[in-house]
């Protein structure tokens, strides 16, 4: 799972990503509400967002109404030290799908992601992804082939589930590093090549009809036997 955090504090922004990190997410972060609407905007590969309402040159609550007004379903937290009733209502009615007052708890914080993303994801219909004969849980991180099962890790999970969407279409490593590894990690691109070779076998013990290919110097694709 992929979140953006969007806080202006240093120190707590931190806090936050580390956090999140420890706990199996993917995480990018910025510290003001312009940055948040511009990367929430350009990219449709977060799974949520936690933004505080305080920020500089555009606050959470006007980040959350541009959004909702561009039809963005992504489930959003809002996190702020403004915790009044009028306050709590302002941000739900503004579309958040969640309101948590600071100072927080970091169980809380995580339970309440939990179940922000879970209501997200017991859609039915979007909850599993078919390409050929494997399905991808997208609950459970599970990738199935009849009777076979494999466990996904995060980063794979990620990757997979963008490769199934989009059969034949080309991503190249620096795609992958942006939108799933991070715009500010300190990952390197052999990362993404353990994970490509990990995720080839899991499928190849599967017996799947689907194959990550390569275009030398273009990037990966996923391949379906008998444009199945």
């Amino acid at each position: 799972m992929r979140l953006l955090i969007a806080e202006d504090e240093p120190d707590l922004n931190e806090a936050l990503v580390t956090i999140f990190k420890i706990n199996g997410y993917s995480v990018d972060s910025v510290f003001d509400g312009q940055d948040a609407l511009d990367y929430l905007e350009l990219s449709d590969n977060y799974d949520g967002a936690v933004l505080d309402i305080m920020m500089p040159k555009m606050d959470g609550i006007q980040v959350l109404k541009t959004l909702r007004a561009e039809g963005k379903t992504l489930p959003i937290l809002l996190l702020t030290a403004k915790s009044t009733i009028d306050d709590k209502v302002t941000g739900l009615d503004s579309g958040a799908d969640d309101y948590l007052a600071k100072p927080f708890n970091s169980k809380e914080l995580l339970a309440r992601v939990r179940s922000m993303l879970r209501r997200k994801s017991n859609d039915v219909a979007n909850s599993v992804i078919t390409t050929g004969n494997v399905t991808l849980n997208r609950i459970t991180f599970e990738v199935r082939c009849g009777e076979t099962v494999r466990h996904l890790g995060n980063k794979e999970f990620q990757m997979l589930e963008l490769l199934m969407t989009n059969p034949n279409r080309l991503y190249s490593t620096e795609y992958f590093m942006d939108n799933i590894w991070g715009y500010d990690s300190e990952s390197e691109i052999h990362a993404i090549w353990t994970c490509i070779s990990d995720l080839r076998k899991k499928l190849e013990s599967m017996n799947g009809n689907i194959h990550i290919k390569v275009k030398r110097g273009q990037g990966y694709y996923l391949d379906v036997e008998n444009g199945k």
